[in-house]
């Protein structure tokens, strides 16, 4: 039997892993691009604060394709979304993700919304997996907004 170099390493030809991840904004960071000048108190749970001005800030991460996507939603004191930002992006590809004109789609969504993707949030090419998980994630932010956040 002869000796094959595609069968001793075939993880190192198809690994789909990127060789680092990329750190857009910290947790500071993205919460004054949303909420420049307010400060932030704990909301009592992990990854939510609430904003002097009302609002509220949450820090969320859905999977892409292979790994995980960190991004916040500000959530204005009347239940819109404010801003989404994305904090981390660990895919190799897809990083569309953070354009600005995608993210501004969401602004003004709340937990009633449709937000479905290639309905009301436009899809982009070669980053569906991401596109979808980022909507389907502030979806799920404004549900639990409505259902444990609003009114405190």
């Amino acid at each position: 039997m002869r000796w094959s170099p595609f069968l001793a390493a075939p993880a190192a030809i198809v690994s789909t892993v990127p060789a680092s991840a990329t750190v857009y904004l910290t947790t500071a960071q993205a919460q004054h691009a949303i909420f420049p000048g307010a400060s932030f108190t704990s909301a009592g749970q992990a990854g939510v604060w609430r904003t002097s001005n009302g609002g509220y800030f949450i820090v969320d991460q859905v999977f892409g394709k292979h790994e995980y996507i960190t991004y916040a939603v500000g959530i204005n004191p009347n239940g819109t979304v404010k801003q989404i930002e994305i904090m981390k992006y660990n895919e190799s590809y897809g990083y569309e993700v953070r354009n600005p004109a995608w993210r501004a789609q969401f602004v003004g969504k709340t937990a009633g919304s449709t937000l479905q993707l290639n309905s009301d949030i436009k899809n982009i090419s070669g980053a569906t997996l991401s596109s979808k998980h980022i909507t389907d994630g502030v979806k799920r932010v404004l549900q639990m907004y409505e259902s444990t956040l609003r009114g405190r």
